[in-house]
């Protein structure tokens, strides 16, 4: 099987976008040359790879996309930092809703 990825890019705003997919470096290449016109990230260029996360499965990568993309962004933060206390203690206290 092929590996799959999960990413999020970080903005040129400051703001965080969430995806996956089968081919990592192309997938970041077509976001940062703003290939889509209706992309969140077209008019939030220039663009930086902060986290990255391979699978095996491409159904997994999807799941988990979505399930971060319902992430406030203190807990998005904490997973791109690596602080596994901080994203649990977030989770605990219902930090996994936007606000």
């Amino acid at each position: 099987m092929q590996s799959s990825w999960v990413y999020i890019l970080e903005c040129f705003d400051g703001s965080y976008y969430t995806g996956s997919t089968n081919d990592l470096e192309r997938r970041f290449a077509e976001h940062q040359e703003g290939l889509d016109l209706k992309a969140y990230t077209f008019k939030r260029r220039p663009v930086k790879l902060v986290f990255a996360y391979e699978l095996i499965d491409i159904r997994e990568a999807y799941e988990l996309e979505y399930q971060i993309k319902g992430w406030s962004r203190a807990k998005k933060i904490a997973l791109m930092n690596g602080d596994l206390d901080e994203l649990v203690r977030l989770s605990n206290d219902n930090g996994s809703k936007k606000k």
